[in-house]
Order: structure tokens, then sequence, then C-alpha cells
């Protein structure tokens, strides 16, 4: 088999002596004289091993090293340097270089390193190339359901997963749009590839633009070092930017431009940085509202929209909640040392009569804790949340909820809202304001519950004078 080596040297006669030793080994040598020369080698060649100098005009050893192991993390580097010192090789080794030689080398010891590089560049190959056979006769596994609503979402899936096209996931909170993000990258084309979440609306303002485009050391105070942005982390891969509507006006239009042109400008960097990057977008609320309250960009909103994939509501799809159930507990009680065999009818009619106001995710919440207070290898109705059974009731044959009036809300999210205000402010109240115990009342996480006080405007002190 034929491998691609990439050398690169700021001296010619060294670059033509390796050649000429590599490729009597059946390898195709490629050099460059400097970094940004082998940044672009790279780009266009596929390259099986790099062996660079240390010292070098211009972007150096170390830079070439940071760069490739950004762009290319599964690409082997050998280093070599005529300053052969323990804290050079420690330091390369630590960087995530495969070996190091040092100059002059004997011809005998290069081939033997290279040979092991090529042996594990090709192990990992062949590692990536099982995963992507065994894949294509995997269904999407990470996503269960089988109701007409969600088997469209599945349909969905299977038809863009392959492409490099922008998508756009809506749907209420907790209906599961990162899992679906996650999904369409792990059976689509870019597996192999990094998969980077950004939660647009858990990060400040002002770090914002530093967070997705990186920055330089000294751009703005406490840049104490070069960041990498998230788009350059997701490079070749997935950037999932969850609560897209959340995102400041001001940065919109530089998330467009990178969409567009597939060029990011770290923050006090003024070089322009090319990406390959597949996005996905998700948000729960509505965009086009926000486009004509000129609270989001309608030219961003179009270029994310490509590929809507609207999310069903878990109460919209009731027949998915036993089996959505059965996966959370046999996979969070193989994680708490547990074999959860199932729900006793009781428990699961229980599940059934729930509205799941914070949906698949409070569901897994539920099923959690279900999961470490059971005692049994079945999930009993006593193990079940308390609140289950204070706001639940049975369903009609029309799936409608009794006591709820018969005409719909004017705004269904509205509502939604108010019925999630009202459990949390009952959890406070109970709770005597102590959050983490009120998240626990209520079955979700801490850092669920700091989210929806922070969404719904809920301000603790108030609520315990």
């Amino acid at each position: 088999m034929t491998h691609n080596v990439l050398v690169v040297d700021d001296e010619p006669k060294l670059c033509d002596l390796l050649s000429s030793a590599l490729s009597q080994n059946d390898i195709r040598v490629f050099t460059a004289g400097n970094g940004l020369e082998a940044l672009a080698v790279l780009e266009q060649e596929d390259i099986d091993l790099v062996i660079s100098d240390w010292r070098m005009p211009g972007m150096d050893g170390p830079q070439l090293l940071a760069e490739v192991k950004l762009r290319f993390p599964q690409l082997p580097v050998i280093v070599m340097t005529a300053y052969s010192t323990v804290k050079n090789a420690v330091q390369s080794m630590r960087n995530g270089a495969f070996d190091y030689i040092a100059k002059p080398f004997d011809i005998d010891e290069l081939d033997i390193t290279v040979n092991k590089a090529l042996q594990f560049r090709d192990i990992l190959r062949d590692n990536a190339r099982m995963r992507a056979e065994l894949d294509e006769h995997q269904q999407i596994d990470s996503l269960v359901g089988d109701s007409p609503t969600f088997r469209r979402v599945l349909q969905a899936v299977d038809s863009v997963r392959e492409s490099n096209a922008t998508i756009l996931l809506t749907g209420e909170s907790g209906t599961g749009k990162e899992m679906v993000a996650r999904a369409i990258h792990k059976h689509g084309n870019r597996a192999d590839m990094p998969f980077v979440a950004v939660n647009c609306a858990a990060i400040p303002e002002g770090l914002l633009e530093s967070e997705m485009f990186g920055h330089r050391k000294g751009a703005f105070t406490g840049a104490v070092s070069d960041r990498v942005g998230r788009f350059l982390q997701a490079d070749k891969g997935t950037l999932f930017l969850d609560e897209i509507g959340d995102m400041p006006l001001a940065l919109q239009a530089k998330i467009l431009r990178a969409l567009q042109e597939r060029i990011i400008e770290p923050v006090g960097d003024p070089r322009e940085r090319k990406v390959d990057v597949r996005v996905i977008a998700a948000t729960n609320k509505n965009l086009l509202q926000a486009v004509a309250d000129k609270e989001f960009r309608e030219d961003l909103y179009y270029r994310l929209n490509v590929f809507p994939i609207p999310l069903p509501a878990l109460r919209e799809r009731v027949e998915d909640i036993a089996p959505l159930a059965r996966h959370f507990a046999h996979t969070l009680g193989a994680t708490a040392g547990k074999r959860i065999d199932g729900f006793s009818p009781a428990a699961l009619q229980a599940m059934l009569n729930y509205p799941w106001p914070g949906n698949i995710r409070e569901l897994q919440n539920c099923v959690e804790r279900a999961t470490i207070v059971a005692t049994g290898n079945e999930i009993e109705e006593t193990d079940l949340p308390a609140y289950l059974f204070e706001s639940a009731a049975p369903r009609d044959n029309a799936g409608a909820l009794p006591g709820i009036a018969p005409g719909l809300p004017k705004d269904l999210d509205a509502a939604l809202a108010e019925v999630e205000k009202a459990y949390i402010l009952a959890a406070l109240q109970e709770s005597n304001g102590v959050q983490a115990a009120a998240a626990q009342l209520i079955g979700i996480s801490e850092r669920s519950f700091w989210y929806r006080l922070k969404k719904l405007a809920i301000h603790v002190d108030k609520i315990i004078r």
C-alpha cells in the first residue's frame, strides 16, 4: 500500500535527502518549506504522516503541530530537531506528536519510526472503516420512538445525514434537539470529525464572539493566551448552535458571514481563517416572529433554514412514552449498576397520564430518579416522583386532558410557559427557596432548574421574602 508523507523543512537539501530515502519504501513524498506551505498541502492532499522540522521561519514546528492536531486530529506527526533536548522532545510529545527524531539521524532509525507511525495511521483508518460499515447496518439507535409524528423526524434525519446542508431543528425545550443533532453527525459523512456543541443562551454576550471565533493573546482584558474558537474546533466536523434564537444581533452578522463565506476572524487577529464546518442550529423560539420583531436577522434565518426539522412535543407522540421510558431505564440502570427490566402496569399508566411539559428531558429525569429508588428489577408506581400524580389526569379518547378548557390557546408557547412557571414556583415555595431541593422535587437537574429560572425571569429572592 502506497502512503503519502509530507516533509516540512526550510533546508531544501534535507527535503531532497528524505524524499530519496522514503521513496524507496513505496512512499510518495510531498515537501514544504514552512508551516504555512505545509497546511496548504494538507488541504489539497490525503497525507498519512507529517515529518516536520522544529525550528523554521514563520510558522515553526510547534505551531504547525498545534494546527495539525486541531484540523487533522488523527494525522500522526514526527518532529525532527537539531536542538535535541529533553525539553523539546517532551514538549512535542505532550502536544500530540507521535514521536521525534534528532538531527543528524540514522536512516535506519528514521525508517523504523516512520513505519511505526504509518502502521498507527493504518489502524486508525481500519477502525474508521469498520465503524462506518457497522453504522450502515444500524438504525439511528439514539433516537427512540415509532409514532407517526416521530417517524417523520427519522425520515428527515435519514434524508439529510449524508449531506452538508445547514439544518434548523425547532421544538419546545426538552424535545431532544441535541440528541437529533448528534445522531445526524454520528451517521453522516463527518462522523470521524469533531462534534462541538454551543449553548448560545448560556454564554455571556461579551464572551460569545471569543467563544465562537477565538481570540489572540492580549485582544482584551483577561485574554492571557490565544484561544481557539468553536468554529475551528469543529473544523471538518459539525458545529451545533443550540438556542440560536438567543444570539445577540451584533454577533448574528458575523455568524452569517461564517456560514456564507466559510471564513472567520478571531478577536484581535487580522488574519482570516478558512473553516469547513457543517452547522446544525436549534431553537425553541418562533424565529419568523423574532424576524418580524427585529430580534433576529432575516438573512441569517434563511441561511439556517435550509433543511428544517420540527421536533414534536412528547404529548404529541404519546405512543413513544413507554419505549422511551424503557430505553432510559435500561441505560440508566446499567450506569447505576442495576438491572431494570421495565415498569409495572400502574407505573406505566401513571407516566402515560402525565402531560410532560418538560418533554423527553423531564421523562429522562423522572426515570433516572425512579431507577435510583427502585429496589427490584421493575419500577413500581411508588418509585415515581410524587408530582406525576399531583398533576396527572386520565386522558380521554381524544387525547385531551379533563379540566382543561376545550378552546385552544391563542399562544401555545406562552400557555406552556405558564404551566412550567407554576410548577417551579410551587417547588420553590415547598423548598423554602432552596433551588437544589426544588429541582429534586420536580425531577430535573439543578442546571436545568437554573436555566428555567433565567428563561422564565423568576427571582428566587422575591419568592421567599
